[in-house]
């Protein structure tokens, strides 16, 4: 049974039974305890948690998951995949564990000509909480199994929390004996690899404490609704209806490796160290799409560098099983085609993913080269010294900084007779997780501590009433103050407000919030400097009391400032308008990756290979202001996602959409978009719109900035008066001001290039002298000197070849200690005779470095480097006229 037939037997199931279809989250979503979804219950944590109301009583979805706890394992073991899909039945607050053990037991047993899976019932093991008999009792009365088949586990292996204060229970997994060829007898508790987990069934039932049952403490209280979380592998179900002993012989990954068997030319199954690397490429090259897809780009942290470390682990592979040609491209065509029957952007988004994941393998390829050059310094540097042993801080910095992997490193430096240190490399990699794991922990204790506001979460949600007014009357629900539930606040104090109706827009989707006050008859007045969201439902207006006593319960005019509200909407709809003109421009590759817009000002981040040229520039100006003068009305509708998708509204990636959404629409098909803000309701009322620039924000994500409105004016007037005063200060009209700087700028390129070659005619002057102050020493001359300062690297070197070939065959040893901008750039230049005695170049370096602070290399002839102490240079010159008449005799 292909995965494709698997996903949607699970889907047609829970359908039949009364679920609502929920489609795959995106990867990414805004939840600060995790870098990626992991698991199918994350979608519905708000429904868990009891933030938000779910609009269905039960749900069935397959999730897109991501874990990369494990990457150094992918490939290694056939047990360890970074992305994988997740079917999953929900429940909140509907049925329970009977009902969750009978719709799990028929679809597994039911026969494949009836919409089964088929799974021989005598090979079905279940193991259950050690405290919980009545699912055992459920297992044996519903499905039949006996009590031989059904085991208990502890709270590490059966027991599930979200790892923080929260829900909780006990679950029970479902296991399919492979047969005693894999493994031990004696079920689940003996061997995991031949009884093999393919589902697990959540109680969600218990509040969890500060410490978890998982860890034998217990629960804290009982949830109000009980729940139903469950989650099956998809991959897992296809290894085994496919009758493969591990998941990359299924039909989603064995196709990748029998592309990369025919670019690499050598054969899955043959060698061991080739089938590690035909499995990571695999699974990182599927992985890599699905976050392309969702908007993921390669970087230096977070997100973008997992990615960038699962790309450069399948070109690394590539490369050790013989591919010589990028591979990329080739690889992200095969996933396409493979997975987009159940994901279909991976077709039509299909030039985008590939753009990203080939910009980045060529820039790799680039690394891959510097990092040579980089290694081949620091092995010379290690056998200059007379070592064995590359340091495992300079394996690190090979493997961090430069993106060179530890297992080339090791492969090289065998080649160069040379071992690493491995232990010292391993501790500063395990100091870094710690790091990384510190940060997250950080992130997630950055939630705010939501139980101040759950009973105001429960009652309901703010009604916003900013689309159709500017002030709204109000009831006063509550006063927070320092975290805590207050009575009253009075003038000079900070204090959060809960009004049951507001006006004022609170900060999402990129829009900032609102400014405005808080006033009453009594002559109260309090100045909004903040809104923002909790759970997604209730405002909390951050406010500072400026004159009186508010107290709860009382009755507001709630009001938007509204020229701050003005200048908001232009622009929001503004950035809408860039957004349109990129894509118009650009082509529909220029996906959004986020944005920001306040009063005045928009910023617009998309995804994009490369700088922007001026006339594209030019033109995604052009195209927003042409639709601004359209005078294009805007309108807006609440609608279903499905229906707004096929309308053509464009999302953002990594938001959660509700079962309704509400779509802008401005000029027709000119722009649609999902969005909750703000607007004009006519685009001539955004103004011109000036575009400042574009930059890179990192890899494979650019950034427009604009002004719009009033600011836009604003910003233009003082280019034309900065014009005007270039223009009388040239005395020139304006309109030749550009033909007059670029003159007067070629004219000072030529007076700096006559200037630079004074400069060098001045230093190289001095070869003479410092040739007749050659000191003798034995059979040769030495020159050991601090150059003249300000000379730069470039020069110096220059000035040390120039020396050395004065002295003819006639053994020599020139030594220059520079100083500039307060480093110490050095040359050391060494001439065939003197070689023959037996002194290099790169020898002498370790004997100033220290006194320098400075390190270098290079070949016998020449060696050059940098220190960064100054003082030191006479110290260094002494230490080099040591080492001299030491090697000289």
């Amino acid at each position: 049974m292909q995965t494709h037939e698997i996903r949607r037997r699970f889907l047609d199931h829970f359908l039949r039974a009364g679920h609502t279809e929920v489609p795959s989250a995106s990867l990414i979503l805004a939840d600060p305890n995790l870098l990626f979804v992991n698991a199918g219950m994350v979608q519905f944590k708000p429904y868990f948690l009891g933030q938000e109301e779910p609009p269905y009583p039960r749900a069935t979805s397959v999730q897109k998951c991501v874990r990369t706890g494990d990457i150094e394992e992918v490939g290694v073991t056939t047990r360890h995949n970074t992305f994988f899909q997740m079917a999953g039945n929900f429940s909140f607050g509907d049925y329970f564990k009977e009902r969750a053990i009978a719709l799990a037991w028929e679809l597994i047993a039911k026969p494949q000509e009836e919409g089964g899976y088929g799974f021989d019932p005598e090979r079905i093991w279940v193991t259950v909480y050690q405290d919980d008999p009545e699912t055992a009792e459920i297992w044996r009365r519903v499905a039949g199994i006996p009590e031989q088949r059904i085991q208990f586990r502890d709270g590490k292996d059966n027991y599930w929390d979200m790892g923080v204060p929260g829900p909780g229970g006990p679950c029970s997994e479902i296991y399919y004996d492979r047969g005693p060829e894999h493994g031990r007898d004696g079920g689940p508790v003996a061997d995991e690899d031949r009884y093999l987990e393919i589902w697990n069934l959540v109680f969600m039932q218990d509040v969890r404490g500060e410490l978890s049952p998982k860890q034998g403490h217990s629960p804290v209280g009982s949830l109000p609704k009980k729940n139903i979380d469950t989650g099956m592998g998809v991959e897992r179900i296809a290894m085994l209806l496919q009758g493969v002993d591990n998941v990359y012989e299924t039909d989603l990954l064995r196709p990748i490796i029998g592309r990369a068997e025919e670019l690499s030319g050598r054969s899955y199954g043959v060698r061991h160290d080739d089938d590690v690397r035909f499995r990571v490429i695999a699974d990182h090259v599927r992985t890599a799409a699905m976050l392309i897809a969702d908007g993921v780009n390669p970087g230096n942290d977070g997100r973008g560098y997992v990615l960038r470390r699962l790309l450069r682990r399948i070109v690394r592979s590539a490369r050790l099983l013989g591919a010589e040609k990028p591979v990329m491209g080739e690889f992200i065509k095969v996933v396409s085609d493979l997975m987009a029957p159940s994901y279909p952007e991976l077709t039509t988004d299909l030039r985008r993913i590939e753009t990203v994941a080939v910009g980045e393998e060529t820039a790799f390829l680039k690394t891959l080269n510097t990092g040579s050059v980089l290694f081949d310094n620091t092995a010379a540097g290690v056998k200059a010294k007379g070592g064995t042993t590359i340091a495992g801080a300079d394996a690190f910095t090979l493997h961090d900084t430069y993106g060179f992997p530890i297992d080339l490193t090791l492969e090289m430096a065998a080649e160069a007779g040379l071992s690493v240190d491995e232990e010292g490399f391993r501790s500063l990699m395990a100091e870094q997780r710690q790091r990384a794991k510190e940060d997250a922990q950080a992130r997630k204790h950055a939630h705010a501590d939501l139980t101040v506001y759950r009973e105001l979460v429960d009652r309901g949600a703010t009604e916003f009433t900013g689309f159709d007014e500017l002030a709204t009357e109000a009831t006063v629900l509550a006063l927070i103050a320092d975290g805590v539930r207050v009575p009253a606040a009075t003038a000079g104090h900070d204090v959060e407000v809960i009004l049951d109706r507001s006006p004022l827009y609170a900060e999402s989707g990129g829009q900032i919030a609102d400014r405005g006050s808080i006033v009453a008859s009594s002559g109260l007045k309090l100045r909004v400097n903040d809104v923002q969201k909790i759970a997604k439902k209730l405002w909390v207006h951050k406010t500072t009391v400026e004159q009186g006593q508010i107290t709860e319960g009382d009755i507001v005019l709630a009001q938007a400032d509204p020229a701050w509200r003005r200048g908001a909407t232009q622009g929001h709809s503004g950035t809408h308008m860039v957004h349109a003109a990129l894509r118009q421009v650009l082509g529909p590759n220029a996906v959004q990756a986020g944005s920001l817009n306040k009063p005045g000002y928009l910023r617009f981040d998309f995804n994009w290979q490369g700088q922007l040229s001026e006339q594209q520039k030019a033109d995604i100006e052009a195209v927003s202001n042409d639709a601004v003068g359209a005078d294009f009305p805007v309108n807006t509708f609440v609608t279903d996602l499905p229906k707004a998708k096929q309308m053509g509204a464009l999302a953002l990636f990594g938001e959660n959409y509700g079962a309704e959404v509400r779509v802008v629409e401005i000029g027709g098909p000119f722009s649609m978009e999902l969005c909750g803000g703000t607007h004009v309701q006519h685009s001539s009322q955004i103004g011109p719109i000036t575009v400042l620039g574009e930059s890179s924000v990192g890899s494979g994500v650019r950034r427009v900035e604009a002004f719009v409105g009033l600011d836009s004016y604003k910003y233009l007037a003082k280019e034309r008066a900065l014009l005007a005063g270039v223009a009388a200060g040239l005395k020139v009209p304006s309109e030749e001001v550009p033909g007059r700087v670029e003159q007067l700028v070629e004219r000072l390129k030529v007076a700096e290039k006559e200037l630079e070659r004074t400069k060098r005619a001045a230093v190289l002057s001095a070869a003479a002298e410092f040739v007749d102050a050659a000191e003798r020493i034995g059979p040769l001359l030495l020159v050991a000197v601090a150059a003249p300062e300000g000379v730069p690297a470039g020069d110096l070197r220059t000035l040390a070849t120039d020396i050395r070939g004065r002295f003819g065959t006639e053994p020599a040893v020139v030594v220059l200690l520079g100083n500039a901008d307060g480093k110490v750039p050095f040359v050391v230049a060494v001439n065939k005779p003197a070689q023959e005695l037996g002194i290099k170049a790169g020898d002498l370096v370790g004997s100033f470095g220290p006194s320098i602070a400075g390190r270098g290399g290079g070949k016998p002839e020449l060696a050059q480097g940098a220190g960064s102490d100054p003082s030191g240079i006479p110290a260094g010159l002494a230490a080099v006229r040591a080492r001299v008449a030491e090697l000289a005799g």
